[in-house]
């Protein structure tokens, strides 16, 4: 018997939410083939049986929320006592030991929310003296997550405010003719609390430039039949912004900063964050150290995590450490963007749609393919002489640059 454990997904990740059961009680699972769906503060992610078996039983139902550890469930694959972890990239089986009780089990009782609160999520409560019977939960079954506690800080929901918080009561959505209900998923909410958290914290701001792209659009059509056949995917415009961009982010390391507290943390690497959307929502899986890598590195890296968003495949550690973000909504449609910015990131580049447009070149009108690149900015670490030297640096380079011996054709 095989008993399957809540995988480590990350340093950080302590605990995760069984979101759901992909096999259940009697049915036979492969090895590698996906058991079951789990959320953590960061991504849900399906985890992958360990072995080949039958799903002998389930210990932990569907919307519980464990510790790492936990015993979650037991599949019968003829080998008596093994025990699996199911941990993608886990490099050993831990020893068998007795069911690590959930995280909520070991705190002691401090209100009638202590039940669902994790240590970290206290923690930050207790070092920003949030009230937590004031924080309403986004996670599932109403936890409260990290998020929930740093959105209460972003609103002024700290210790010593003169008068306590007023609690939205949850009344049932009623829905009119022509009208359905339709209840938030947990990447909707969480999507919801960072973007509200970034837009208290930050002081946003934002300018555009106009690029010509023509060479880039010219060097792609030529490429990318030969490029396809030899990665074994399209080649996007994505890997020519992300390289200009992030050679620029290292002229220009101001804006790669973060601002915490009253200091600022200058890198001088780049993590890049690629905005992926799929039927869930938006996710921002990070490209790390992307400045090392060539144009066609960062297009193996992108659609790497790109792939395995859309398939739920990412780890914790996937979507977290970002220096700075680019969203592309132009394959939508969309010519002109204000994104909000991926905090704790000082700013977020967003390229729109590539459109053929009469543009003045020597005092001639020409036919070239143009794009806006425009850049949210937080007014608290940058000024706009800054943010326009550093877009004016990405213009100059997706203009200027011969990306032709980068991709190695």
């Amino acid at each position: 018997m095989t008993s399957i454990q809540m995988p480590q997904l990350g340093e950080t990740i302590i605990e995760g939410t069984i979101l759901k059961w992909l096999k259940q009680e009697g049915e036979t699972v492969q090895a590698d083939e996906p058991l079951f769906e789990i959320s953590t503060d960061k991504v849900d992610t399906e985890v992958p049986s360990p072995v080949t078996g039958v799903v002998a039983k389930i210990l932990v139902a569907e919307g519980e929320t464990v510790a790492v550890g936990t015993r979650l469930a037991e599949i019968d694959s003829g080998d008596a006592g093994a025990v699996g972890a199911a941990a993608p990239g886990s490099s050993s089986a831990p020893t068998p030991a007795a069911p690590v009780a959930p995280v909520a089990a070991q705190l002691p009782d401090r209100g009638p929310r202590s039940q669902i609160l994790s240590p970290l999520v206290r923690k930050l409560a207790e070092e920003h003296g949030v009230d937590l019977a004031t924080v309403s939960g986004s996670g599932s079954g109403g936890r409260i997550t990290k998020k929930d506690v740093m959105a209460a800080v972003a609103s002024g929901g700290s210790a010593g405010a003169t008068a306590p918080r007023l609690r939205a009561v949850p009344t049932p959505a009623v829905a009119g003719a022509g009208e359905e209900v339709v209840p938030m998923s947990h990447i909707r909410k969480a999507i919801a609390s960072h973007m509200v958290g970034s837009l208290q914290t930050t002081a946003r701001a934002w300018n555009m430039v106009e690029v010509n792209m023509e060479a880039v659009v010219r060097l792609r059509e030529r490429s990318k039949e030969a490029f396809a056949a030899r990665e074994g995917f399209n080649l996007t415009y994505t890997p020519f912004v992300t390289r200009a961009v992030t050679e620029a982010l290292m002229d220009f390391p101001m804006v790669n900063a973060e601002l915490r507290g009253e200091e600022l943390i200058v890198r001088h690497t780049v993590n890049m964050g690629i905005a992926v959307s799929y039927e869930d929502g938006l996710i921002v899986p990070v490209v790390k150290g992307a400045d090392t890598m060539n144009l066609v590195g960062i297009a193996r890296a992108v659609n790497d995590l790109a792939t395995r968003a859309r398939a739920k495949k990412l780890l914790p550690d996937e979507v977290q450490g970002a220096t700075f973000s680019i969203t592309n909504p132009g394959p939508f449609g969309s010519i002109m963007s204000v994104p909000i910015i991926n905090t704790p990131n000082t700013a977020i580049l967003a390229f729109d749609a590539i459109e053929k447009r009469p543009v003045v070149i020597d005092d001639a009108i020409a036919i070239r393919h143009m794009v806006y690149i425009s850049m949210s900015w937080d007014h608290r670490v940058i000024d706009g002489v800054l943010a326009s030297q550093f877009l004016g640096r990405v213009k100059e380079n997706l203009e200027t640059w011969d990306f032709a011996e980068d991709l190695g054709l």
